[in-house]
């Protein structure tokens, strides 16, 4: 099974850092998932208006309100065949926003062969899908931006409703870690949320531990 990024990039796959093509190229023949432990420096969100909307995204395991510095953080990334006979990887982000309360983000990524792009499913249900256009940098960092954004049955999602999000994740070698920063905008309200911090990561390796239950949505859209 190719994995989605491979897919994605292409011959661009080869220009990431070393560690972030083996991160990003779990497939499930060599590695079956890695699990990323760490911290984020920083998660914030946009002016108050933003906080219903935010607060809503948390029945979902979507956005959430909470802000904060020196946050725990975990990400895992799970690569499985889904429902439809596609290749599927995880990114399951749970973030220790409290004492006694955990935040989840859950995202499940494509490849959409038909329409050539890499198809991210956001929530436990994947009501939103959203196009991602992956990019290496010169550094070898992997670069994201989104693209159309579809609710379930294929909806355009309006523009006024729209969130723009762009990835910056790299390989800090003299730390021995990953740093990533993550910023949501919209073009009328401006900067909605978002995160930057610093992670390792444990690999599991194919034919070990099967694929958890929980990171899995618990339904999927056929829609790509």
């Amino acid at each position: 099974m190719t994995g989605v990024f491979r897919r994605a990039l292409g011959t661009d796959f080869d220009r990431l850092h070393p560690e972030l093509r083996r991160r990003f190229g779990v497939d499930g023949q060599v590695d079956a998932g890695c699990v990323g432990t760490g911290v984020m420096d920083r998660i914030w969100r946009g002016p108050a208006f933003t906080v219903p909307f935010l607060r809503l995204g948390t029945l979902r395991h979507l956005l959430f309100p909470e802000t904060g510095v020196d946050v725990p953080f975990t990400i895992e990334n799970w690569a499985y065949t889904d429902s439809y006979g596609r290749a599927t990887l995880t990114f399951v982000r749970t973030f220790q926003v409290s004492a006694h309360r955990r935040r989840r983000f859950d995202a499940t990524m494509v490849w959409s062969p038909r329409r050539q792009v890499l198809v991210d499913y956001l929530g436990t249900h994947q009501h939103l899908a959203v196009d991602l256009h992956p990019g290496v940098d010169a550094t070898g960092a992997l670069t994201i931006r989104s693209g159309l954004q579809r609710f379930r049955g294929g909806v355009a999602c309006p523009a006024a409703m729209t969130g723009e999000a762009r990835l910056r994740e790299w390989y800090d070698d003299r730390a021995g870690r990953f740093r990533i920063e993550v910023a949501v905008t919209n073009r009328r309200l401006g900067p909605i949320f978002g995160y930057a911090g610093s992670f390792t990561v444990a690999y599991v390796p194919a034919g070990g531990a099967p694929v958890p239950a929980a990171v899995r949505p618990l339904r999927e859209n056929s829609r790509d």
